[in-house]
């Protein structure tokens, strides 16, 4: 094993003892009571040997006392049956508990990462992460509690009882058992690396699945199918020869510590026998029930070792799941808002870009030195072709991401010194990729305002036109969509976003192709309703239909990062540049 996985497998394995500090005391019940189930199990044999010398021969059986040992044997069972009962409530309560800690921080992790980091990773290895390594997790965690601790007690204390018993024959056990540690260590060193090649190329899976389910559509319509199978059957390849790799070397753990096992019982067979007779009229003979007491402890002894090496294998999978979960949680958050930022209330929607610049990477600029001044209630639209940074400064408005250099300022103020939750509240965004959460349309429709009444929710959908489809809907306004709208249409979704935003009325708004799913006829009405929501409202618009945006105050052209011409609608064809040449394009033959 190479120092950098020790050191990995090291660092995962201290996280996982921090989750479990707050459950300190649970764990340290579970132990005192495995240590009380090895003790109870461990007494039988002593007392069935006892039993056994009791029978001295035919006609000599000490049946009284035999009743009386066998009556001992039975409550002994019966407690130590509760108190594994017990034992295992109290390790699948503490388990249980860490998993839904790791899954919960996970979560709120994810709320905090910058959208770099989301936009960088494929949603279906983050949800891989959160729920497949999670329960693959639990699964080892759970064993471990289960099996590991009970294991090591059975092991010393057994060798206790053999020592006790007869420490000649302990010692042949002794001399054997090194062979149990080199069998474990050989299935450990092998089996970690396959199972964290599983994990990883599982969650590849999942992302891939992911991303042909949510774009079905344009595989079909492009008959990417085989293309799509082809890939899916190169990644189940690979996870199949990982997985069985990972499962050869974990299945050697049965057979290689039964035949160790059996060496080992074989041992103090033979030394016993051996002793039996050595001792056979002497003053301290070595007894039939002695030897069974023996032969029942050396098969205990070398169970154990099965099962912790069964045990480290879960661990090793285990681990390798959990070192991606870690990895998750311990990705930089989003910077957070500064320490004497500022809560935005009311603004009137100044906006001031002063010489911003930004690319997604390093070595690829993409805005440069980016200068805007936009005053109160003014209407902004941004055209340009596509990749020029259109949808860029909208991220950079509503500060998904940061400027690189310069600022942009809001009533005067660096956005960066204004808390995010007041500066988005001051926003009200409608982007042409509609998001419904799965709920009802009520619920839907107040995300940005929870307290909203029932009449200005109506008002709200009137003025998006959206109140005659709403209405026809099985429950109206309590009618429960799935998730990302279920079976509502495009139009009917962009609607309802429309409908949101109408019921919060915030000072700013930002419309990416608002409209683009919307028919013609829709749209004008819409366009009328946006006239009456835009007006007094600092508004960016992001528009290829320029046609769209020929009201407003002030056109932004960019291409390449740049603000290459800004001006009115007239202004800009009369000046026959870059602007004129987008909106002819529209009407070429």
């Amino acid at each position: 094993m190479s120092k950098p996985r020790q050191k990995a497998d090291r660092g995962t394995l201290k996280t996982v003892l921090l989750y479990l500090k707050p459950y300190w005391a649970q764990a340290l019940l579970s132990v005192l009571l495995s240590a009380v189930t090895v003790a109870l199990t461990l007494y039988v044999p002593v007392l069935i040997g006892r039993a056994i010398d009791r029978i001295v021969g035919p006609g000599q059986v000490e049946l009284s006392e035999i009743l009386r040992l066998l009556t001992r044997i039975g409550v002994i069972v019966a407690a130590t049956a509760a108190v594994q009962w017990l034992v295992s409530t109290i390790n699948n309560h503490i388990t249980y508990q860490v998993v839904r800690d790791v899954r919960d921080q996970a979560f709120r992790h994810l709320q905090i990462l910058p959208l770099s980091y989301i936009d960088a990773h494929p949603v279906g290895g983050i949800v891989s992460s959160v729920i497949a390594d999670v329960d693959q997790f639990a699964d080892g965690l759970l064993l471990g509690f289960t099996q590991l601790f009970t294991g090591a007690v059975t092991i010393l204390g057994t060798l206790g009882f053999m020592i006790s018993i007869r420490p000649g024959i302990a010692a042949v056990v002794v001399l054997l058992t090194p062979l149990s540690f080199v069998v474990a260590r050989f299935i450990a060193t092998h089996t970690y690396s396959y199972f964290k090649q599983q994990s990883e190329t599982r969650a590849e899976q999942t992302a891939f699945i992911d991303e042909m389910l949510g774009n079905q559509k344009v595989v079909k319509a492009f008959g990417q199918e085989e293309k799509s199978l082809e890939r899916f059957d190169e990644i189940n390849g690979r996870l199949e020869k990982c997985s069985l790799k990972a499962i050869f070397y974990s299945s050697l753990t049965n057979p290689c510590t039964r035949f160790v096992n059996n060496l080992v019982y074989a041992g103090v067979a033979l030394s016993g026998a051996l002793v039996c007779v050595a001792t056979a009229g002497t003053a301290a003979p070595f007894t039939v029930g002695a030897l069974s007491a023996l032969l029942s402890y050396a098969n205990q002894y070398t169970k154990p070792f099965n099962e912790i090496s069964g045990v480290v294998t879960e661990l090793q999978n285990a681990l390798a799941c959990a070192s991606r979960v870690f990895k998750l949680i311990a990705q930089p958050p989003q910077i957070p808002d500064a320490a004497d930022a500022r809560e935005l209330n009311e603004a009137s929607g100044q906006v001031e870009i002063s010489g911003v610049a930004f690319s997604y990477t390093p070595d690829r600029p993409l805005i440069e030195n980016l200068n805007l001044h936009v005053q109160p209630g003014q209407r902004v639209a941004i055209v340009g072709p596509t990749g020029c940074g259109k949808t860029t400064l909208i991220n950079l408005l509503m500060r998904f991401y940061d400027v690189d250099r310069g600022a942009i300022a809001v009533e005067g103020t660096d956005i960066r010194r204004i808390t995010r939750r007041s500066l988005r509240a001051n926003y009200g965004m409608v982007l042409q990729e509609t998001w419904l959460k799965a709920g009802t349309v009520r619920e839907n429709l107040t995300l940005g305002k929870p307290d909203a009444t029932e009449e200005e929710i109506v008002a709200a959908c009137r003025a998006a036109h959206a109140h005659g489809f709403i209405r026809r809907l099985p429950q109206g306004y309590d009618t429960f969509i799935g998730e990302d709208g279920g079976q509502l249409s495009q139009g009917q979704k962009q609607l309802l976003c429309i409908a949101r935003i109408m019921l919060c009325l915030p000072p700013m708004l930002i419309l990416d192709e608002a409209t683009s799913s919307i028919d013609t006829r829709t749209e004008i009405r819409i366009q009328q309703a946006f006239d009456t929501l835009m007006r007094g409202r600092t508004t960016f618009i992001v528009a290829h239909r320029l046609s769209t945006i020929r009201e407003a105050d002030i056109i932004l052209v960019m291409r390449d990062g740049h603000i290459v011409e800004q001006g009115k609608h007239e202004e800009l064809l009369k000046k026959n540049g870059f602007y004129a040449k987008l909106y002819n394009s529209q009407f070429a033959a």
